[in-house]
């Protein structure tokens, strides 16, 4: 397999900002041909330079698909900043007791351990009829694995036991080692591939975004451009979460600060 050269890279940095909005600096060139190698073998070709011809010929819909799918970054656990999610539950407890439903976007969910993870938080507080959970992402490869809602062990250390418990099972015998979230809680969140760098599709609004560790990859422009569509589907008063490497620091003033990486809407 011969290297990728300086040309090539550059024509997948383009190919990724253009598709999803994402800025891969020039750090990524060794990523990008490790993530690409085994495509431009499946089909047959030289060079990435042929796989990019590939990819811009218009008649491959599906190896572009792949292609995204391999060149968004994915990786996430169970309770990811576990502060979130202690203000998600005095949210979802204050709602509940004025009666409320309450609407959660989880909006790059990647694989999906965000999305169960709300999904414990508000069964565990609300009642049966008032949340609903959905999650988004770019890439279909996350979100098929997401419906599965089968994880390694590993992601799951910081999932409170009496949630593991209640919503999970431990995989054994040729599953040891794996943990599935129970159908029960699978059933009542919805995964939908969505392009936050094009217009959004009807979702409808929410009470709680969370865009957490994927503004990293925008530069400043796509960056106004990704917090505004998500903003525009939150409801006055709602809560937007970040990740905590992360800043809103000239780019909307749609929201203020609650604490570090959680805004509320004006």
């Amino acid at each position: 397999m011969v290297a990728i050269t300086d040309q090539e890279f550059t024509q997948f940095q383009r190919f990724i900002y253009d598709a999803a909005g994402i800025s891969l600096s020039p750090a990524k060139k060794a990523l990008v041909s490790g993530r690409l190698a085994k495509r431009v073998q499946h089909c047959h070709l030289n060079s990435y330079g042929d796989y990019f011809r590939l990819l811009a010929s218009g008649k491959a819909d599906a190896e572009v698909q792949m292609a995204v799918d391999l060149l968004t970054t994915n990786e996430t656990y169970f309770f990811r900043e576990p502060k979130h999610f202690d203000l998600l539950r005095e949210q979802a407890r204050a709602m509940r007791m004025r009666g409320q439903p309450l609407r959660v976007w989880s909006a790059a969910c990647s694989s999906g351990e965000e999305v169960y993870s709300i999904a414990m938080v508000l069964a565990d507080v609300m009642e049966e009829g008032q949340w609903d959970v959905i999650g988004s992402d770019i890439s279909t490869r996350v979100l098929t694995r997401a419906r599965t809602g089968h994880y390694p062990l590993e992601r799951t250390t910081h999932v409170p036991m009496s949630y593991l418990r209640r919503f999970c099972l431990k995989g054994t015998g040729s599953e040891q080692g794996t943990l599935l979230v129970e159908r029960g809680l699978r059933s009542r969140v919805q995964f939908l591939q969505v392009n936050l760098n094009a217009p959004l599709p009807q979702l409808g609004t929410f009470d709680v975004i969370f865009l957490r560790n994927v503004m990293i990859y925008f530069n400043g422009a796509t960056k106004q451009q990704v917090v505004a569509r998500v903003l525009s589907l939150l409801r006055p008063g709602g809560l937007f979460f970040i990740g905590h490497s992360e800043s809103l620091h000239g780019v909307t003033d749609l929201v203020q600060p609650v604490m570090p990486s959680v805004y509320r809407k004006s």
